[in-house]
């Protein structure tokens, strides 16, 4: 019997979303106010956002795929692909989810994440380090956690959000090059609306990251918790993440190194996170308080809390 497809439903993880776009929009609006001010049009300013926008809504799956080096497999393309697909149609059948598209990364790196603007244009991808690293039983927790990704829609939100934060980085890098497109024939006036933008572009940037930062913590935990609900057990997930976490460790720094930077915050478990200098700025809780929390669900789940 089909579980409810709310298996992994975090009611704090949508307030979190709708609060990050809220304040989002709000602090794009006073950058597009900034802009408009220094003498940058409306209409340029809008038709050029709408476009990358739509470029990086439709596209930036099968740019995560490109950059890792992914394929998408069927269920007949080799044993690796007949396992991944075996699993994640149970697991799609338990949470009452539209089966993603699979696909498989070469790479020693053990991880694994989701991409894709909804539930139903979904990617699920594991790469060749971790279906080596874990067992049946770790893997399935792995991809449960994927899978409440895909139900909770966060992968569009996280999408959506940062598509704002890399134009906000791209003017303030390039800020000396839009400068000269501002309108107005006055030097002074033009270059201090210059200066303006850049500063506003800067702090949007900043608010930016601290919000993304935040959110993507969170939704780790929340997608832990939909592993464990949906696979029964969070032994299981904790024991896949300190696979993962010793894996990683073995792995040459060149690897490592060669992992694109802007898919950190989709993988379940971060390529540098030994090289994370606070909580505030990283992608993803620590191991540590993720195993917390999943040894009290697992109290919960077996009736011992």
């Amino acid at each position: 019997m089909a579980r409810s497809n709310s298996f992994g439903r975090d009611t704090g993880l949508q307030a979190r979303m709708l609060l990050t776009i809220f304040l989002l929009g709000l602090v794009y609006a006073i950058l597009v106010a900034a802009l408009i001010a220094a003498g940058a049009g409306a209409v340029t300013i809008a038709i050029v956002a709408a476009g990358l926008f739509a470029l990086q809504l439709f596209t930036s799956d099968k740019i995560a795929l490109y950059s890792m080096g992914a394929r998408v497999v069927g269920p007949n393309d080799g044993p690796e692909a007949r396992t991944l697909h075996a699993i994640i149609e149970r697991l799609c059948i338990q949470a009452n989810l539209p089966k993603p598209r699979v696909a498989i990364a070469e790479t020693p790196m053990p991880n694994a994440f989701a991409i894709g603007r909804s539930p139903k244009s979904a990617t699920v991808c594991a790469t060749t380090g971790i279906l080596r690293l874990l067992d049946p039983a770790e893997l399935e927790a792995v991809l449960g956690h994927e899978l409440t990704h895909v139900q909770n829609r966060d992968v569009v939100v996280m999408t959506v959000a940062s598509f704002f934060a890399s134009i906000a980085a791209f003017i303030t890098q390039w800020g000396f090059f839009f400068g000269g497109g501002f309108g107005g024939d006055n030097r002074d006036n033009n270059n201090n609306g210059f200066f303006v933008v850049i500063l506003v572009s800067a702090a949007v940037y900043v608010v930016s990251f601290l919000l993304l930062q935040a959110l993507s913590r969170y939704r780790e935990f929340a997608a832990d918790r939909g592993s464990a609900i949906i696979t029964g057990r969070p032994s299981a997930l904790i024991s896949a993440l300190m696979k993962i976490d010793g894996g990683m460790n073995r792995i040459p720094q060149r690897d490592l190194r060669a992992a694109p930077g802007e898919l950190a915050a989709f993988y379940i478990f971060p390529p540098k996170a030994k090289q994370t200098v606070a909580t505030l700025f990283s992608t993803h809780p620590s191991l540590e308080a993720r195993i917390a929390r999943l040894q009290r669900l697992e109290a919960q789940l077996q009736g011992t809390a």
